[in-house]
């Protein structure tokens, strides 16, 4: 069975940037699967609902290692051998076991616990720094939500404090490209200067993840070659920040738009928790997934999707889905959010997860004690959206105190 005629989400313009649930929601009546030209005008497959999602994830059909399966440049303005690329991401098993084997004992949730005095040691120094301008006004996002988490993984890699800035282009390029000449030299730069530094890591090791990494060796005496040290540090630092920015960022929208929420959670912080399971649902910081090849014919939900084919998975859609969530386009802090797919699922489950919600608590809890009268200073309408179809959340959000 084929699919009914493309959709076209560029003639929905910035209305569906700012909220697509209700145009996930009318494709998700109509089924699981959709032919669609994303907002760059490439033709993608959009697999919506939370169940359709869930397969989706774990389908080995669906591929995510384009340097060996596909034509990289189908999805990223790079070449195949670009060593940014080599990371456990854009690889399948055999070879995405191995890469997240020597890493992933860096992010155990007791391990990411040891980090929390200094996560909130660098929140509270952000907020003295907000705090202190005089017309009481500050964009959150510069001042708060993007220099914490970046800080946090720059300090556990081991990167310069003089480089962030740098960084901070470079992913944007990566995440949201502004052109695909701009993407490219973004991908050749942070791969140039990643292999400086593992240079210098390996000359003069520290104590940092990067240098952990170059020296790492399992059991059977496998250790990163010189391209995945750079790509699995591109991987690190970008989706090591890039998620919370905008878990921050969103959570605090969400309770802004939801002031019984926000006195809910001001009165009883022991709803943290579930406030920030709440916010990943809701609104999370990943609308789909990284792209996945079709490596043959795929039939899904009636639909077949051709092989060579772009597939995309609507995270966001499937945890705005009422067969799995009642209520699902309400913001609940008391719901129990378990369940829902703001991570991802499968074997490429979020390997920085844990991470990402100590950092997501922290902030969340010391904005509410340290600024009571903290509000939004803009309409929605009016804030600058990231482009694009990967990463949800706004480029800047204007606060008043």
């Amino acid at each position: 069975m084929q699919s009914g005629p493309v959709v076209d989400l560029r003639k929905l313009g910035a209305s569906f940037t700012r909220d697509p649930y209700p145009v996930y929601a009318e494709l998700r009546a109509a089924g699981p699967v959709h032919r669609v030209l994303d907002p760059g005008g490439e033709e993608v497959w959009l697999v919506v609902g939370h169940e359709a999602c869930r397969t989706a994830f774990t389908d080995p059909r669906l591929s995510r290692d384009w340097r060996k399966s596909g034509t990289v440049g189908q999805i990223i303005n790079t070449r195949a051998d670009q060593p940014a690329l080599a990371h456990m991401l854009m690889s399948d098993p055999p070879d995405h076991t191995r890469l997240r084997r020597l890493v992933a004992k860096e992010f155990t949730p007791r391990r990411v616990d040891t980090l929390a005095p200094r996560v909130q040691e660098i929140a509270d120094e952000l907020l003295d720094t907000m705090l202190a301008a005089k017309e009481r006004r500050a964009d959150l996002v510069a001042s708060f939500a993007f220099p914490l988490p970046m800080t946090v993984i720059c300090e556990l890699l081991g990167v310069p404090t003089l480089d962030r800035d740098a960084f901070r282009g470079w992913s944007n390029e990566m995440v949201a490209r502004t052109s695909p000449e701009a993407e490219s030299a973004a991908y050749d730069a942070m791969a140039a200067y990643l292999a400086e530094l593992v240079a210098a890591k390996r000359a003069q090791p520290a104590e940092d993840l990067l240098s952990a990494m170059i020296h790492a060796v399992d059991e059977g005496g496998d250790r990163l070659s010189p391209d995945e040290l750079i790509g699995m540090s591109v991987l690190l630092l970008i989706a090591g920040h890039e998620t919370t920015v905008n878990l921050i960022g969103n959570g605090m929208r969400a309770l802004f738009a939801h002031p019984g929420q926000l006195a809910a959670l001001r009165a009883d912080t022991g709803l943290l928790d579930g406030a920030i399971e709440e916010m990943l649902r809701y609104d999370g910081p990943v609308e789909t997934c990284t792209d996945r090849l079709a490596l043959t014919d795929v039939e899904m939900g009636g639909v077949t999707v051709p092989a060579g084919s772009t597939v995309l998975i609507a995270m966001a859609d499937a945890d705005r889905d009422a067969e799995r969530f009642q209520h699902p386009d309400s913001f609940d802090i008391r719901r129990d959010a378990r369940g829902h797919i703001a991570f991802g699922h499968g074997l490429h489950y979020c390997l920085g997860a844990p991470l990402a919600r100590l950092e997501g608590r922290i902030a969340i809890r010391t904005l509410l004690a340290r600024c009571p009268d903290l509000a939004q200073d803009a309409d929605e309408t009016g804030l600058p959206w990231i482009p694009g179809l990967l990463i949800r959340g706004v480029r800047e959000l204007p606060v008043r105190w």
